[in-house]
């Protein structure tokens, strides 16, 4: 009888010892397949956060890209798994926040050890130009994780043989050089344009209009775009003149890989893509020599801000959000930022990220990368409206019709854009009284 009394009390110790040791789960979304690098790495990245504490296991989710990442989170907070963190889509925080689907950043900060609010945080440690899209009337509902903003990608050795200096610096120059590159007789064409519907051609489309001097969107207001606008227009008629008027780029919708693939092969003079694109460019590109540029301007200089925020759905326990927490501030530790950045291409939100040693060789070695910091001085926040997804998709459509149809004009596109996105707002507009004129 003895025996079973201590063997019962052994075996209550050692469940309470294990209990107080148990970490604590959490699932985190991150938007990418299930295989390829970007995965591999942000593994790597969360096993050795899992192996360097006791309190929090991460298990992470890899779902595709931003846009089925934020149907997948949405769906699993609607059945009751929401995930204590996720990689987002810089501008699906306004709608994510006003669907009073994600936490406000304090929820989690309040257990900062030496009590600093997410947006003093936010402020004084990540780059301006990521301020607007991580808040909502004044409110930090994201953190920055990685970001990015197009650039131009050429290639060298077809620019010195067709005698060019250096890479253009506004739309005319953009146009000459992409007729001295093309030639049809080799299959080799001048630029190419990402167009896809899946934000690629969206994010294109807001940094050219912005080059035109105007705005794609209103930042203060999300229930607002100016798709009908001059500037609008004027970036939607140089993307069509470019495949039909000055044929330097191939008609219908260009994706990514496709447009990585002519570059690869050498058939490819120009390109604009992320500079979260350059370590896949850096790494496939062999026989020749790539080089970045700024985009060119038109009436201004004008990129978008792109790349993504960490924010947590709502659904979690305080246990949970003490561990996102400390995931989140192990994310974007200026260490672990600046080692995603150096790998991915993306720059680092992080500004201290840039005070390592290890980061100050990366940019003496590889100036490439110093580009898209250069933009910063340049950049506009992110479109972000209420539905931001179906908004946003309006103006896409639209573009792919331009580039598929050379009968289709400006004017019809952009008055079918506006009307659609308007549609879809009009709930919100309604339920506000905002709006304001940009």
């Amino acid at each position: 009888m003895k025996k079973r009394t201590l063997v019962t009390i052994l075996s209550l110790g050692l469940l309470t010892i294990s209990s107080a040791f148990a970490k604590e789960k959490i699932d985190f979304m991150f938007p990418a397949p299930v295989d390829g690098k970007l995965t591999m790495e942000m593994t790597r990245i969360i096993k050795e956060f899992n192996q360097s504490q006791n309190d929090v296991e991460v298990r992470g989710i890899f779902t595709g890209d931003y846009d089925t990442t934020k149907m997948k989170a949405e769906a699993a907070a609607k059945a009751g798994q929401p995930p204590a963190l996720a990689i987002m889509s810089a501008n699906y925080t306004v709608d994510l926040a006003l669907k009073d689907a994600i936490l406000p950043m304090d929820d989690l900060f309040k257990y900062s050890k030496d009590s600093v609010s997410a947006t003093d945080f936010l402020v004084n440690n990540f780059w301006p130009a990521m301020h607007k899209n991580a808040q909502l009337m004044g409110k930090t509902y994201a953190i920055p994780f990685h970001n990015s903003t197009p650039m131009l990608y050429y290639n060298k050795q077809l620019f010195e043989q067709a005698g060019i200096k250096q890479p253009p610096q506004n739309w005319q120059e953009l146009i000459d050089v992409a007729k001295k590159l093309t030639d049809k007789s080799k299959g080799q064409w001048g630029i190419m344009l990402p167009s896809t519907n899946n934000d690629y051609g969206g994010w294109i489309l807001s940094s050219l209009v912005h080059a035109n001097g105007g705005w794609f969107n209103n930042p203060d207001y999300p229930g607002e775009v100016y798709y009908n606008s001059p500037t609008t227009k004027g970036a939607l008629q140089l993307w069509q003149d470019l495949v039909y008027k000055h044929e330097v780029m191939p008609a219908g919708v260009l994706n990514s890989k496709q447009i990585s693939a002519n570059f690869f092969s050498g058939k490819l003079g120009m390109a604009f893509l992320s500079t979260g694109a350059l370590g896949f460019m850096r790494e496939n590109t062999k026989s020749f020599d790539l080089e970045v540029a700024m985009l060119p301007e038109k009436e201004r200089r004008g990129v978008i801000i792109g790349g993504a925020s960490l924010v947590s759905f709502k659904g979690i326990d305080e246990s949970q959000k003490k561990a996102a927490y400390q995931f989140l501030t192990y994310l974007v530790s200026p260490e672990v930022n600046g080692s995603w950045s150096r790998f991915t291409g993306y720059f680092a939100p992080r500004m201290a990220a840039y005070d390592l040693p290890e980061m100050k060789t990366y940019l003496d070695n590889d100036p490439r990368a110093k580009v898209a910091l250069e933009q910063l001085k340049y950049a506009y926040p992110w479109y972000a409206t209420y539905e931001t997804v179906s908004v946003r998709k309006a103006i896409e459509d639209q573009l792919a019709e331009l580039v598929n149809n050379k009968k289709y004009t400006v004017d019809e596109a952009v008055q079918n854009a506006q009307q659609k996105a308007d549609e879809i707002m009009l709930p919100y507009q309604n339920a506000t009284s905002l709006k304001t004129d940009k």
